[in-house]
């Protein structure tokens, strides 16, 4: 693997970077330096968890030796495909792009379920989404998700040595070979 980390280590780190992070924010929310809220810390902690532990960036490898497959139980097989559909190391282990393709993966895997469910049990009531979304209304819902997910898989890039600017990198050597 040539100084990779595995999937047990990359998520040592991850649990001890956030160990020092929240330790960090309570002593500087003690001292009123910073303000966090409850549900703010919640919704940062499991975007955090879900990141490090469900939607790691190695779910891009196609055979189920990736501990976040395993962490899915019985649901772990839907994860194949985005390794078929993604090359290890490729977008997918990008700074931006890469963790909006898990979550829109798991969009569509989502949405994919809630249609079987749907046509199967026509009857079944499921949960809908507001007719509008106000962005202003779900900011302070949506940063600490955002940013506690970003980090988890930053975090996860820096252990394998991936820099910030991989996917532009390897985007211009493909267009300077073209000329």
């Amino acid at each position: 693997m040539g100084g990779v980390p595995s999937g047990r280590v990359h998520n040592l780190i991850n649990v001890a970077a956030y160990s020092v992070l929240a330790g960090g924010v309570l002593l500087a929310s003690a001292q009123n330096v910073v303000a966090v809220s409850p549900t703010q810390a919640v919704y940062f902690s499991l975007a955090y968890a879900a990141g490090t532990f469900l939607l790691s960036p190695d779910l891009d490898l196609a055979e189920g030796h990736v501990n976040s497959k395993r962490y899915w139980g019985v649901l772990g097989f839907l994860w194949a495909p985005y390794g078929m559909i993604f090359s290890h190391r490729g977008i997918s282990h990008t700074w931006v792009v890469g963790p909006l393709t898990r979550l829109a993966y798991l969009a569509i895997m989502v949405g994919i379920g809630v249609g079987l469910i749907s046509l199967v049990f026509p009857g079944v009531r499921l949960p809908t989404f507001p007719q509008t979304l106000n962005v202003a209304e779900l900011w302070p819902a949506l940063w600490p998700l955002l940013l506690g997910y970003y980090l988890s898989q930053w975090l996860h890039l820096m252990a394998d040595g991936v820099r910030p600017d991989h996917g532009m990198r390897h985007s211009m050597r493909k267009i300077r070979k073209r000329f």
